[in-house]
């Protein structure tokens, strides 16, 4: 007995519980794909060993398991019926063909009069612990090696931009500092992670930070409560994200990490 989407799409709660995705969703997802897979399927010259699952629902099923929980190629070839190579291959098919469909542009047009109110924030996921060189990937945050991608959004939870992944103990000022200046009129939130911003940028805006000799004002307290109200509003679209244990740049940092 394996997983197979005739099985699980008869449950639609656990359908979205299993893979991130509403039932509609994924529906949605393989009529966007198909196209591209059937011309990759019709190709002489991209033939090759068959994957063993019958369907594309399959497939791309166990892609978007694999993104929700980022287990190891061994354990998803159990759960359906495939040996390692053969997921291994059928990752390096189905991914470059969800890319096209799903992927977020590099290079959006970030200006004040389109984007009035932005959030940044650093979030960070669980990885295998290197062999080599442990520290730099170990967050002291989480207590635990982890992977680290910076999310700007806009107010209405549209994505603007990921940026590429780091090691854990990088800090979240320092992946702003290399990326690119958001728009100079627009209002930028983020957390304390972000200390130091102000000083790059204008218009940021981020909580004070109390200290054991320098109690928060009256007015400061207010600048944090009326920013966390802020921040509340479109962070729901960051834990959306957050389902996916792997983000799209995650993986190369991780064989990086594993390397030492």
């Amino acid at each position: 007995m394996h997983l197979t989407y005739a099985r699980i799409s008869k449950h639609p709660y656990n359908f979205i519980r299993i893979t991130g995705l509403r039932l509609e969703t994924f529906e949605q997802l393989v009529l966007k794909v198909r196209p591209l897979f059937e011309e990759l399927e019709s190709s002489k010259l991209r033939h090759g060993r068959m994957s063993h699952l019958p369907t594309l629902e399959d497939k791309l099923l166990c892609v978007l398991m694999y993104y929700r929980t980022y287990i190891s190629h061994v354990f998803l070839g159990y759960l359906f019926n495939l040996h390692n190579p053969n997921i291994c291959r059928l990752l390096r098919k189905m991914e470059p063909l969800l890319a096209k469909k799903i992927s977020i542009k590099k290079d959006r047009s970030l200006t004040s009069e389109k984007v009035l109110r932005i959030l940044a924030d650093v979030s960070e996921q669980p990885t295998q612990r290197p062999t080599k060189k442990q520290k730099k990937s170990y967050s002291g945050k989480k207590k635990r090696h982890t992977i680290k991608t910076e999310i700007v959004i806009r107010e209405d939870g549209k994505i603007l931009s990921v940026s590429k992944s780091h090691k854990g103990r990088v800090h979240d000022f320092k992946i702003r500092k290399g990326e690119k200046l958001l728009p100079k009129e627009s209002l930028k939130l983020a957390d304390s992670g972000y200390q130091g911003w102000q000083k790059l940028q204008s218009n940021v805006m981020i909580p004070y930070k109390k200290s054991r000799k320098r109690p928060l004002t009256k007015e400061q307290k207010e600048h944090n409560r009326k920013l966390s109200s802020i921040r509340m509003k479109v962070e729901h679209k960051i834990r959306e994200i957050k389902v996916f244990k792997i983000r799209p740049t995650a993986k190369e940092v991780d064989k990086e990490s594993r390397k030492g």
